[in-house]
């Protein structure tokens, strides 16, 4: 019984442990995420010389409602340039903590 269990969760933490990601898609399916990611790139180097442009600014000159317009369109260009690579590395993937994973062990267990 007890070399079942040990089995059995030695499994359950080779499964959790694989960092490889099981994808099963075609060549087309690949080429067209090529292609998003380069119009996707493409967009961040705008949204990049744009940021620069906004840093080059002397802000002194502007009013509080200028700046304040400043800030909120920073923000979101930052926010859709984290987007932008979100797309280009595919989400990245799950990861688990070393807390997370003695957790499970231990629930593993004292639940077998």
């Amino acid at each position: 019984m007890k070399k079942l269990t040990l089995g059995l969760m030695t499994g359950c933490m080779l499964f959790l442990c694989n960092p490889t990601l099981v994808k099963a898609e075609t060549e087309t399916a690949t080429t067209a995420t090529t292609v998003s990611a380069t119009v996707a790139s493409a967009e961040s180097a705008k949204m990049e010389l744009r940021l620069t442009e906004i840093k080059a600014m002397d802000m002194k000159t502007l009013s509080s409602s200028e700046k304040k317009e400043l800030r909120k369109e920073v923000r979101g260009i930052k926010s859709d340039i984290k987007a932008n690579n979100a797309v280009i590395n595919n989400g990245g993937g799950v990861y688990i903590s070393v807390g997370a994973a003695i957790l499970i062990v231990l629930l593993l267990i004292l639940l077998l």
